[in-house]
């Protein structure tokens, strides 16, 4: 059955090896019968801060964050592709996040009810994370915090139910022949939706 994907390369610089696995991903989609749209982080333009701390007086949406949210709406399947940066996302990818992500789009909050309703529900959602550390290390050391954020605290929260989340690592020092079998598996996650 066809589906209706959006791909967010979210690393915030073109050419990246990131960017490189989402579009391999989004190209494998499309081959196998999907409707894809790619969105690159970094040919957005908007201004990546909320600005005040609460969500009554939020700013409106650029228009590059206008048609993010519309392409949201319109897809079955998000994919998020972005770098481990400091235990988490780059800020302009967290700053999308903060700014497009709102009560009243995304998620509301009911009175009486200690969780908010979950405006995006029905939708799936699929993680491909590029980092410099290895799986492992992200596993017991760390215990995988930006896995557990993106999500509980975000994909979640408004019913973007996650049915994978891949690590690709290690990408620092990485060889050719890694980083082919890297693109091979995004392809491979790509055909299988």
């Amino acid at each position: 059955m066809s589906k209706k994907i959006l791909v967010l390369d979210g690393h915030p610089a073109k050419g990246s090896f990131c960017g490189a696995l989402a579009q391999t991903y989004a190209d494998a989609a499309k081959k196998s019968g999907h409707d894809v749209r790619i969105v690159h982080l970094a040919d957005l333009s908007f201004d990546p801060d909320l600005g005040s701390a609460s969500f009554k007086t939020v700013k409106p949406l650029e228009a590059d964050l206008e048609d993010f949210w519309a392409s949201l709406e319109w897809c079955d399947h998000f994919v998020l592709a972005h770098p481990l940066w400091w235990g988490g996302m780059p800020a302009k990818l967290k700053g999308l996040i903060d700014r497009v992500f709102l009560p009243g789009k995304a998620f509301r909050y009911v009175s009486g009810k200690a969780l908010p309703e979950k405006l995006m529900a029905g939708r799936t959602s699929e993680v491909l994370v590029t980092s410099d550390t290895p799986g492992w290390f992200f596993r017991l050391v760390y215990g995988q915090g930006i896995k557990k954020q993106t999500k509980m605290q975000i994909l979640d929260f408004c019913g973007l139910k996650l049915k994978n989340y891949s690590w690709f690592a290690q990408i620092q020092g990485s060889t050719d022949e890694a980083r082919a079998k890297m693109i091979r598996r995004a392809a491979q996650l790509g055909a299988a939706i």
